[in-house]
């Protein structure tokens, strides 16, 4: 089989495997799996993946993943989940790693949950150049559905700084507070 798709869209492709299979999960869709895999234009491999389950008590899993090269030493794999418990608490996440001929790569990545007790949100990205230098940041922001106290918390590291970390926390009407 050979598959011709822009880079962006194999990107992306994941991301609307879990779309798709949220929508199928909705339309009732019995639970199953679909896997390609290819030569592409660019003269690599692409494939592919969408899983989606069901569970006995209404919980439900659906994720897909993409996987590309081009011929010359770059790839990228993208990713990204959703479930869904049994007593409405959800969660997603998606991710994308590029690595390039160089040894240079990128990765980007998020998720968020939330069920009666809270949420959470979280999201970063990594870069290492040819040269081997890395860095890296991550955001979060939690918050509690019970007391309606939240932190919002930011994490970076270079290899040139070194590690920072902050974290802030905040009461029901928005005031801070001291984090414990």
């Amino acid at each position: 089989m050979q598959i011709h798709a822009h880079p962006l869209f194999l990107r992306c492709a994941a991301l609307g495997a879990v779309a798709l299979a949220a929508a199928l999960s909705a339309a009732g869709a019995e639970a199953g799996a679909l896997r390609y895999r290819g030569t592409n234009a660019d003269g690599g491999v692409s494939s592919g993946a969408l899983v989606r389950r069901q569970g006995a008590n209404g919980g439900s899993l659906a994720r897909g993943r993409t996987i590309t090269t081009d011929g010359q030493g770059h790839g990228t794999v993208a990713s990204g989940a959703r479930v869904t418990g049994p007593n409405g608490g959800t969660g997603a996440r998606s991710g994308s790693t590029s690595v390039n001929a160089d040894g240079s790569a990128s990765h980007q990545s998020g998720l968020s949950a939330a069920n009666a007790n809270g949420s959470v949100q979280s999201s970063g990205s990594a870069t290492r150049d040819a040269a081997g230098n890395v860095s890296q940041s991550r955001s979060t922001t939690a918050t509690s559905n019970v007391t309606g106290n939240s932190v919002q918390s930011s994490t970076s590291y270079s290899s040139a700084t070194g590690l920072s970390h902050s974290a802030t926390c905040y009461n029901a009407a928005g005031a801070v507070i001291a984090c414990r």
